[in-house]
């Protein structure tokens, strides 16, 4: 099984100046998605929650996922309050129960392979 990460693909990505290609990313991160659900695997999805008044503040309109994005009910989420998606939150101990042969790792500026 693999597991695929998606980190940080929220509205609040959208303040700024225009992100190059975002949307061939967000079709890429749904092929991606639907071919490892395809394959039994999980998809984790990292939300940030920023400070007040930021962009990613927590229930802002800037917090919630980008809807283009293909998410489903069995999908988890795992959501952070630093720039480390590991600190404070339950991803290493997700993936210690999963145990994947394959993390791949995506999102606008994120991108790793790492398999075994």
């Amino acid at each position: 099984m693999d597991a695929l990460i998606v980190v940080d693909m929220q509205v609040g990505l959208l303040s700024g100046p225009p992100k190059h290609n975002l949307q061939g990313v967000i079709e890429h991160i749904n092929l991606l998605s639907e071919k490892v659900r395809g394959d039994g695997g999980q998809i984790i999805w990292i939300r940030h929650c920023g400070k007040a008044g930021d962009e990613f503040e927590r229930d802002s309109p800037g917090w919630v996922f980008l809807p283009d994005l293909i998410r489903r009910d069995v999908d988890l989420v795992v959501e952070k309050t630093l720039n480390d998606p590991y600190v404070g939150t339950p991803l290493a101990d997700l993936l210690a129960r999963i145990c994947p042969n394959c993390v791949i790792v995506t999102g606008w500026a994120t991108d790793l392979l790492t398999c075994h």
